[in-house]
Parts: C-alpha cells; structure tokens; sequence
C-alpha cells in the first residue's frame, strides 16, 4: 500500500519543499486514495496513500506523532498489527488511530531497533526523532516492498521508486557499470545497493538503518534465513515435512487477510495460486474474487493457460475475471508497461502482470498471489543439477546467467564495461558464506535473498501499484520460509521440483493442476519478436539516444536484428528484448 518520499538534510538547511511535492506527485499511482507532505526544517518527509487498514483520516501520512516526537512515512502492511497493538497497549501506549501506521511508531518507542524483528509483513518506512534528530530506515526481510536512496554530500533524499527520485531532479544519471554487468550477465537481477544509475542505490531488504542527527548511520541486518539441517528434525518423514508445510501455509494466507476491503487472487492456474485459492476456500472466504490473463499464441507457442485457472475458478465457485490480450492490446501497453518499471526488468510477465493489475484495480485493492514458492521450494530447472555439484558456483553460473563475461565484453562497448566479473563474484560471495548446508540450499538462499527480490517481487510490486493495487505474497512469510529452508533439498527436488509442496497441494486442490508441465507466464510475442515487435525494438535502439549513448556494439545489435529468435538465453529470454528494454527504460525516464 501506498508511497513514500522524502528530504533529509544533515547540515541543517532546509529540506526542498519543492523537491518533494515531485517525488510525491510522482507516486500518485501507488496511492490514489490521499497525499500529504511533511516540512519541518531540514526535514521533509511525503505520502501518497491507498486506503486498506483503517480508512479513516485518523490513519493519513506522514503520521506525526505529537506526543512521542515522532513522525512516521511508511509503505506496505503489518499483518499482525492487531496483535502488537494490544501489547502495546498493555504497556501503557495510547493511540489515536485504529491501523497498523501507528503501531510502528509506538513499537519503535517501544522496543528500539528489535521492533523490525516482531513484524510480519511487508514494509519499508522512514522515520524521524523530532527531540534527537535522528531519523530511521527499515525494509522487510524480503524486500517486498521497495526503497530508493539518492545522496549526496549532506542530503539524503529517498522514495518508493527509482523515477519518483529522478522526478526531484540533482541526479546523477551516469551509468553504473557494476549494475549494468549484473543486468545483462544475472538475467536483468541488480543487488542492491546497486542500480543501472551510479546517483541511485537500493535499501537493502532485511535491514534497518539509524541515522544520527549528523548523517553518521549504522546498519543492521535484522534477518537471514538458515538453510541447514536441524537435529530435532532427524526423524520427521516426508509426511511431516508435508504437514508442516500445510499448516505454516495456512497460517501465513490467513495473516495476509487482514484487510478493512476486500482481498482476491492472481490466479495463474499453477500450483501456487491454486493452492492459495484452495486454502482461502477452506478458511471459509465467500465469494472471492479471481483474476486469470493470457496472450495470443506467437511462433507457434500457446499464451495462456486458462484450462487451468478455470479449472480452480469452477471447482472452487470464484467469481472469476479471465482477460485475453491480442497482440494489438500487447503492443499499446508496452510503453506503459515500462513506464511503470523503478528499474528495466527483462522478463515477459511485466505487461501481463500490468495489464491483469489494470483490470483487477477496477474491482478490488488487495490480490493475494504466488510469487516466491519456486525460490522456496526449489521449482526451477536449475536447482537439479545443483544437487552434489561439484563446483556450484559453475554449475549456478552456467544454468542461471545469461551470457559470460568474456562474451559481454564483445557485447557492450568499453566505456561501460566493468573491470572485473562482478556477477560471478558475487555468487562466489554468497554461495561461500556459512548457514547453507549443500549446493542447493546455497542456490535457494542466493535466490530468496537476491534474485527473487530484484525480479518477481520487484516485478509484481511495480505494476499492481502502478494501478494502485496491493499484492500480497504468503509463500514469503518469513516463518514459512524458515520451515522450508530446514526441509532436506531431496524432499524440495522431488517430483520436478517443490516435491514437499506439491504432497501439501495434494490434500487442498484438484490433482489436474499439479501433475502437469511447469507453466510460465507466457508471453510467446516478446520472446520471438517479430512483425511490428522487432521494428519498435529496432527504432528504440536506433533513436539519436541510443546512438549517442552507445552502449552496445553495433555489429552485437545487427546480429540481434539480423534472428532475434536464434539469440535465447539459457533462461529462455530474449537477447533482443534485454537489451531493448534497458535502452527504453532509460528513454522513457530521461536518463
């Protein structure tokens, strides 16, 4: 829910009003519900709001806390807000609204810097002392929800998107060498602190940040998940491992239905929204909503799988929203689509999640959806081949990346090339740190903590609230994710992949939908652009722009022209797309 803004400056000058308003205003997708804005001296802090907890104005942002000197700008959801506020309470705290903003005020009064550790749920907020100055920076575990940092000398401005941050204006657009070798060498995935453009950084997730009234700042990583084997879990079964699964599942899509409005499903017709529908349906939730997209077929390869969400749709009586995108539609979204990226992301299913978030806003303001249970439960291809590797770093590299850097060396033009290969160093980094007890639970760790949240959550969270809609993910509950990461890897690889989940799934949904191929999002038109496709992509990296920027060799991009669809990557993407996407990006938000 919502975006956040903001200007702090450490040498006492006035924080720019002006400056702001712009980045507010640059929200208003995120929060078409409310705006506020905050000045007090060198402080300033900005809100766009989507009304879901507490719809009163009780609840508006900023939130200042007059009594306790506190004001609060914050994103995201507390789910177990209800329960920390009754504590709260039984220490003698007041409050004056009725959802979880305030309660983050109250608990860091409370409980200081360990207040992150009590909350489940997805959150980035800034929050400022007015007594001792000192202001205070914290993101979920997984960073679900997104913060951008811009800083220099004594200011530090910040906001929910990486545009909202441009729209200030005073950024330095230069690009970052190491954060384009991580978007075209890691699949478009650039870590954090890391963005394509040198004047931006990301928050990292899972960490809180004190600043003092002086800038001196002190981080904390809060969190980290433990991927080793337990000894009390020696004797449990495949069953056990199953039920427990089942039950911390259940737990973790009830959390995500705390809502003053109604919640619905991205139903992709897999096992993962699937069995979110399943189990909603079993906690009794009537006449819940479900939202299904596909695409016409291109190069011979089908664009949705409707049979499936169907399927679940009917067994389970949804009222369920199917939309079919010819290629027409597919081609009028796609500047929106990218206008709506904080960073350029590669992969096909941004439209089609941009152009199911535009039909779901007219209806609902909270979607419950799957993303995370393959990083979780070991779903991908490559996590097979990662059992009793030899030399997992290789084995990672070869399976997951998307080009080598000897050939990017040939690809990019040198003025922008990295000195060292920083993608595969960082790999080696964390693939040698301690808390993963095989190959596989090294890949799965790398991917919960870094891949997944710079691709499919970053993704979902871009275009749902680029319609102001809010996309809950349960197989992202932190206490589930711990449970998974003390499973044996073979009880995850089992069955193709997420074995343990599937014998879960078992005892929820129709069997259709689980013994059958891995589907993907599918959006065959991007993957082998053709027709009117390969002429919008060939004009982007044409344009004065592109030319003036040169980034790519010219002889790479006439290669890509010359037979897009022989230029896939391992990943089954696009070479063309990639690198087309990355020159749009930069020409939609003026970099």
């Amino acid at each position: 829910m919502c975006g956040l803004s903001g200007e702090i400056n450490f040498d006492g000058r006035p924080a720019d009003a002006g400056a702001v308003q712009r980045m507010t205003d640059a929200l208003s997708p995120r929060g078409p519900d409310g705006s506020g804005i905050v000045m007090r001296g060198p402080v300033g802090l900005g809100h766009r709001r989507l009304r879901i907890i507490d719809l009163s104005e009780k609840a508006q942002q900023p939130m200042v806390d007059a009594d306790l000197g506190v004001t609060l700008a914050f994103n995201g959801c507390i789910y177990n807000y209800p329960e920390l506020r009754a504590e709260l309470q039984g220490m003698g705290f007041r409050f004056f609204s009725e959802g979880d903003t305030e309660v983050i005020i109250k608990a860091w009064k409370a409980w200081g810097e360990a207040c992150v550790e009590r909350f489940k749920g997805m959150f980035a907020f800034v929050l400022h002392e007015r007594d001792t100055g000192r202001t205070v920076i914290a993101r979920d575990r997984f960073g679900i929800k997104p913060l951008y940092l811009a800083e220099q000398g004594k200011r530090l401005r910040f906001a929910s998107t990486l545009p909202a941050l441009l729209a200030a204006g005073d950024i330095d657009k230069t690009i970052d060498p190491v954060g384009l070798h991580h978007y075209m060498t890691f699949h478009a995935v650039v870590p954090p602190p890391h963005t394509i453009l040198k004047g931006v950084k990301k928050f990292p997730p899972a960490t809180i940040r004190v600043i003092e009234s002086d800038g001196a700042a002190k981080d904390r990583l809060y969190w980290q998940p433990d991927m080793t084997r337990h000894a009390e879990d020696a004797s449990l079964t495949a069953e056990d491992w199953r039920d427990r699964v089942l039950d911390s599942l259940r737990e973790a899509v009830k959390r995500r239905m705390v809502a003053d409005v109604p919640v619905g499903v991205l139903l992709s017709g897999g096992v993962d929204s699937s069995l979110i529908v399943g189990l909603l349906s079993e906690l009794g939730q009537s006449d819940l909503m479900t939202f299904s997209v596909g695409f016409e077929e291109a190069n011979g390869e089908k664009g949705d799988e409707f049979v499936y969400s169907d399927l679940i749709a009917k067994h389970y009586g949804t009222k369920h929203h199917q939309i079919f995108v010819p290629h027409q539609r597919l081609m009028e979204a796609l500047p929106g689509t990218i206008g709506a990226m904080s960073e350029p992301m590669v992969s096909y299913d941004n439209v089609g999640f941009y152009l199911l978030s535009q039909e779901v806003s007219k209806h609902i303001k909270v979607v419950q959806s799957g993303q995370g249970a393959d990083e979780v439960f070991a779903g991908y291809h490559w996590y097979p081949p990662m059992l009793g590797a030899s030399d997992p770093v290789e084995t990672y590299a070869k399976a997951f990346f998307d080009r080598s850097h000897a050939t990017l060396k040939t690809q990019l033009n040198g003025a922008y090339m990295a000195d060292t290969d920083v993608s595969r160093a960082l790999v080696e980094a964390h693939f040698a740190q301690g808390r993963a007890a095989t190959p596989v639970d090294q890949a799965l760790r790398l991917d919960s903590q870094v891949m997944l949240v710079d691709d499919p959550v970053k993704r979902v969270d871009n275009m749902t609230m680029a319609w102001g809609l809010e996309a809950r993910v349960p197989f992202l509950d932190h206490e589930l994710v711990e449970l998974a990461g003390r499973i044996p890897p073979e009880h995850k690889l089992a069955q193709g992949g997420k074995g343990v989940l599937k014998e879960a799934a078992r005892l929820v949904i129709p069997s259709e939908v689980i013994d059958r191929k891995k589907g993907y999002f599918p959006v065959p038109a991007l993957k082998y652009i053709q027709g009117p496709y390969l002429e919008m992509v060939r004009e982007a990296l044409t344009d004065k722009a592109a030319r003036d920027r040169g980034l790519f060799d010219k002889g790479y991009l006439d290669t890509l022209f010359a037979d897009p669809t022989e230029h896939i990557t391992p990943l089954r993407g696009s070479e063309l797309w990639q690198v087309a996407v990355l020159e749009m990006w930069m020409q939609t938000h003026g970099v």
